[in-house]
């Protein structure tokens, strides 16, 4: 069984669309899939619609706002991925954390579904994901070292963005089999309840951003594989929630990495890294 878990924040007319993408190619793809939104105490009347238009829909109306990482744990507690499977009935085998700014093209679940029990030791994978225009945007990355960090804060090395460098992989790579890589971008990601069981869930002490690094990092470790399956695809717009709070949002997004070289990076590597971090936002509080 598939479980979809989308977490919403004051972006009614795109949690919509996203709905009624997942339900036509769920009707197609995977027949009896729970869908479950987790709205953030939004005050744009988000967690009124899903009500109104999308009964199939199981609602958790938050009382306060949760952030991205509580809530999907939420979601997922709900759905008993903390606890073993057997002291669960109707329990999951495949969860689908989807952003609200997406929309999901026919064949999209299937394409995972498949991917997924063909591929037994694959722990997290994403689909393919596209700009609105219909123009590929990265899908998935390599693990981040120190090379993509001065990539991004060093303007000298600008002209490396967005190559292999920067841990980005070939756009012809889209166009062909599935393939290995780091971690898919947290905009969609698919993962094995199993996988889930054996890592644990989302690390809460990040609010936003870079969770998504740190499961596939916990997932490789534990054995598992991770893989884009670029036969499935999804619009994924970016940034629609956290473009509301845009300085927070950066502040969280390198809180966030900074939480990731603490616990990932050896000694000498995380000293390197906390160099690189822009000085206003080294240890501050978000």
């Amino acid at each position: 069984m598939l479980a979809v878990v989308i977490v919403s924040w004051n972006v009614r007319e795109l949690l919509r669309t996203c709905l009624a993408s997942l339900r036509a190619d769920l009707a197609e793809g995977a027949p009896g899939a729970r869908v479950i939104v987790v709205d953030n105490a939004s005050a744009d009347g988000s967690a009124e619609m899903v009500r109104a238009e999308f009964a199939d829909v199981s609602l958790i109306a938050c009382h306060h706002n949760l952030g991205y990482v509580k809530a999907n744990n939420l979601a997922m507690r709900h759905l008993g991925l903390d606890k073993a499977a057997a002291e669960v009935q109707d329990s999951p085998t495949y969860v689908w954390l989807l952003n609200p700014d997406t929309v999901v093209h026919r064949g999209a679940a299937r394409a995972l579904l498949e991917f997924m029990q063909a591929h037994p030791r694959c722990g997290l994978c994403g689909p393919k994901l596209v700009n609105p225009d219909g123009s590929l945007q990265h899908s998935a990355f390599a693990l981040p070292g120190l090379i993509q960090l001065a990539l991004e804060t060093q303007p000298w090395l600008w002209r490396f963005r967005n190559t292999r460098l920067d841990g980005r992989y070939p756009a012809a790579r889209y166009a062909g089999p599935p393939f290995r890589v780091g971690h898919p971008l947290g905009a969609a990601m698919f993962a094995r309840a199993e996988a889930i069981r054996a890592v644990g869930l989302l690390d809460e002490g990040y609010e936003m951003y870079a969770e998504e690094v740190d499961w596939a990092v916990r997932m490789k470790a534990a054995g598992w594989d991770i893989w884009c399956v670029p036969q499935a695809i999804v619009t994924h717009y970016g940034g629609a929630s956290s473009a509301q709070a845009s300085e927070r949002a950066e502040c969280l997004k390198w809180a966030s990495r900074q939480r990731y070289y603490y616990k990932h990076y050896g000694p000498l590597k995380r000293w390197l890294a906390m160099r690189l971090v822009p000085r206003r936002y080294r240890a501050r509080r978000c």
